[in-house]
């Protein structure tokens, strides 16, 4: 009898610890599955659409970021351009140096456009910055990019840029900060001077700045996209696209455009 009584209060045990346990592991589940099935990070307002959530599923879910219904005013500013300044079609990029999705679209959708469209001087590319908070190094390689912009101008911050989106492993902290001075030399600039520009942290609040505008023209998330016809102020009606969209989401946009 004492054995059984023994048994039957182990069994009470291990019911007790095993159930806060099973809800907790069925918890971290039911979270990757929705982080993995088209959920969003989200962190002050800040969004980072999954791989699923970046290929545009067909029936969004609740969760999905959506683009505003109409045409957004959204300024250039003082922000690197690829291609030519007298474009007629501008497509402000509000992007961020450590996301995956950012990465595909440097891999996949960048080629495409300078193919189509930015290298015959029909699009000129603007890059914003929106490093989320969750990727750690992100916000200072903007800065980065942005001390060799000032060495350079527009041509040295793109090859900067690619150097960036090519070397890193995105997501996390992904490229070392100490790899930042390296990729620097690598494309010709003044080291000291570039390090001297970082360390002082002469470029935080330009990124600074353009977290806050994002945040104010709706660009939740990374990467966010605003096309529209070139203006002399440089403020566009811009069509709003979010995430990791292939060409073939840009290209009839962009030809109505160019019209």
């Amino acid at each position: 009898m004492k054995t059984e009584t023994s048994l039957q209060s182990g069994i009470r045990i291990n019911l007790f610890i095993s159930t806060p346990v099973a809800i907790l592991i069925g918890s971290v589940i039911i979270s990757l599955a929705i982080l993995v099935n088209g959920g969003i990070i989200r962190f002050k307002g800040a969004v980072a659409p999954t791989q699923q959530a970046a290929q545009a599923p067909t029936q969004p879910t609740q969760q999905a970021p959506q683009a505003p219904t109409g045409p957004v005013k959204v300024a250039s500013a003082d922000a690197p351009v690829l291609g030519n300044k007298n474009a007629p079609v501008t497509l402000i990029e509000f992007s961020d140096y450590e996301c995956p999705f950012c990465k595909r679209s440097f891999d996949q959708l960048l080629p495409e456009l300078k193919k189509n469209y930015i290298n015959s001087g029909k699009l000129k590319l603007v890059y914003r910055n929106l490093p989320l908070p969750f990727h750690q190094n992100a916000h200072k390689e903007a800065e980065a990019a942005l001390c060799a912009w000032d060495q350079g101008g527009d041509s040295i911050y793109f090859k900067y840029h690619d150097q960036i989106f090519t070397k890193t492993t995105s997501n996390g902290t992904g490229l070392a900060l100490d790899q930042l001075p390296v990729i620097a030399g690598n494309i010709g600039l003044n080291v000291s001077q570039f390090q001297s520009c970082l360390d002082s942290g002469k470029y935080k609040t330009q990124v600074d700045k353009d977290i806050a505008y994002a945040t104010q023209v709706g660009a939740n998330g990374t990467p966010t996209w605003f096309v529209g016809k070139s203006t002399p102020d440089g403020i566009i009606d811009g069509q709003t696209i979010i995430g990791a969209q292939p060409f073939s989401a840009f290209q009839p946009t962009i030809d109505n455009l160019l019209k």
